[in-house]
């Protein structure tokens, strides 16, 4: 009895969710797993002891899974689900890199449109998701929706908002000065304000094009 009781401890595993219905660390797999599954752009990952699951869970979970192995089957893993409602998309479309620059925010469902941005003369497409996005943040916190999920295809400008800077290398001159004044301020709302909206990467491989497409292409 004192060895399978030994050997059923040193089978403890955490589990440490960090996007998913309700983030933290859990004891077992099924409660984990009601977290998770369904949850589209789920986060999470199995450690061995206590300490390692909280340290784990206090660091960005990209930066903790780049330095583990990530088991062969799911946990670890970004897990593409079902697209949540309600929420938001947002996306930029610009004539050339630089060029004539817009972006939009609509109802993913349905596609009702919920903003659409001035046309600014020389812009990027990351520029203009950038700025959908935390356009889509501010309406939405005014709207007491500081929850409601937004959905973007760009990587980079979600990090941007992430870290809340836009790395954006266009020239300053008379035809981005406004534009540049509209990057500055989106950085300030970004370091004055807070929000809870899940911030997700729209999977175009697996669902087609994002709700808020300006369908150019």
């Amino acid at each position: 009895m004192a060895n399978f009781a030994t050997m059923a401890k040193a089978k403890q595993k955490f589990y440490v969710v960090w996007k998913g219905v309700k983030p933290g660390i859990y004891t077992d797999w099924d409660n984990c797993k009601n977290q998770v599954f369904g949850f589209e752009g789920a986060v999470y990952k199995s450690f061995l002891t206590k300490a390692e699951a909280e340290d784990a869970f206090r660091k960005n979970p990209y930066t903790v899974l780049k330095k583990t192995n990530v088991p062969s089957g799911t946990q670890g893993k970004l897990i593409t689900g079902q697209i949540i409602t309600p929420s938001w998309s947002v996306d930029a479309a610009c004539s050339g890199n630089p060029g004539i620059m817009e972006y939009r925010g609509v109802d993913t469902a349905d596609k009702t449109e919920k903003f659409h941005s001035t046309k600014y003369p020389e812009g990027t497409n990351n520029i203009g998701e950038f700025l959908a996005i935390v356009h889509a943040l501010s309406l939405l916190k005014r709207k007491g929706m500081d929850t409601l999920p937004i959905y973007s295809d760009s990587r980079t400008a979600i990090a941007w908002v992430r870290n809340k800077k836009a790395k954006t290398e266009l020239e300053h001159n008379h035809r981005t000065a406004e534009l540049h004044e509209m990057i500055e301020r989106a950085e300030a709302w970004l370091k004055a304000n807070s929000w809870q909206n899940p911030i997700y990467k729209w999977e175009t491989k697996v669902w087609g094009e994002i709700p808020a497409d300006f369908g150019r292409k």
